[in-house]
C-alpha cells in the first residue's frame, strides 16, 4: 500500500520514548520508533521531519513551580530533547536510515543548526530530519515546535504521537473508564472544548495555516506507517463542519 503523503512532520514526545518506564528511553521503544520511521522514509519513499520532545527527562514548567526560573528551566528543556533526539538518531541510522540532527540552539559538536532550507533539502535528498531544541525560545512548548516546523517546511500532514492514549477523548481516559473517543474533530470544536490535542498556540498555528493534525498511540502496532498510509487511526483534527460524537470505545 502507497503512502498518502509526502512529506510529514511527526511530533514525538519524550513520554512517548519512555515505554514502560518511569522515566528515561525505554530501548525497545526507541528501536520500534525508528524502525517505523525507516519504513516510512525509506520504503514509503515518504519526507520524514520529526520533532522530539524531552519530557521523559526534564520538565520546565514542572522545574518552575518549585522556584526555579522559568526560563532557565526552559533552556534545560530543551537540551533534553536535544540527548532525545541524539538517541533516536542512532536508533534511526542503525535500522538503515540516513538521518541529520538540527537544532534551535547551537550545540555545534553534535548537531547542525536549524536552517530552513538546508532541512528542506536534506528531505528532499531521502534524509530523516530530526528538529531538536524546540523553537529555541523559552516559554515555548514543544508542540508549538512541531506545529511551527511543520508549517516551515511545507508538510503535509502533522502526526501527533501520545503516550497510552490513542487519540483525542471527551475525558481522560487514564482516569474515566468511561471517556470515549473522536474519530474526527475541528479545530474549533478541539479549542472551544479545551480537548488534550496540544497546547492552543501549536493549534491555533495549524488552524490559521489549515494544516491537518492526526493523534494516535505511539505503542499501536504500525501506528506511525498506518498513519502515512492515510488509514484511519486515532483521531483527526482539521478544518470542516463541527460533528462532535465521540465514538463508542
Amino acid at each position: 500500500m502507497s503512502a498518502a503523503y509526502k512529506r510529514v512532520l511527526i511530533k514525538i514526545s519524550g513520554e512517548a520514548l519512555m515505554g514502560g518506564l518511569a522515566s528515561g528511553i525505554d530501548p525497545a521503544t526507541l528501536h520500534r520508533t525508528a524502525v517505523q520511521i525507516k519504513t516510512a522514509a525509506v520504503d514509503l519513499g515518504v519526507q520524514v521531519a520529526v520533532v522530539v520532545g524531552g519530557g521523559n527527562i526534564w520538565r520546565g514548567a514542572t522545574a518552575s513551580q518549585t522556584g526555579m526560573d522559568r526560563a532557565t528551566a526552559d533552556y534545560a528543556g530543551m537540551l533534553a530533547t536535544v540527548i532525545n533526539a541524539l538517541a533516536l538518531q542512532d536508533a534511526i541510522e542503525q535500522v538503515g536510515a540516513d538521518v541529520r540532527t538540527q537544532t534551535a540552539i547551537p550545540v555545534p559538536q553534535v548537531a547542525e543548526p536549524y536552517i530552513r532550507r538546508r532541512a528542506i533539502r536534506h528531505l528532499e535528498k531521502g534524509r530523516v530530519v530530526l528538529f531538536a531544541a524546540g523553537t529555541g525560545n523559552p516559554f515555548m512548548t514543544t508542540d508549538t515546535a512541531a506545529a511551527l516546523r511543520a508549517i516551515e517546511i511545507d508538510a503535509e500532514v502533522l502526526l501527533m504521537t501520545k503516550n497510552r492514549v490513542d487519540g483525542v477523548y471527551d475525558a481522560d481516559p487514564l482516569k474515566d473508564p468511561n471517556a470515549r473517543r473522536f474519530t474526527t474533530l475541528t479545530y474549533m470544536d478541539a479549542i472551544s472544548r479545551r480537548l488534550e490535542v496540544m497546547d492552543s498556540t501549536a493549534l491555533s498555528l495549524c488552524m490559521e495555516n489549515e494544516l491537518p493534525i492526526v493523534v494516535f498511540d505511539v505503542a499501536s502496532p504500525d501506528g506511525i506507517v498506518r498513519a502515512v498510509r492515510g488509514e484511519e487511526i486515532g483521531t483527526r483534527v482539521a478544518g470542516g463542519a463541527s460533528a462532535l460524537e465521540p465514538a463508542a470505545r
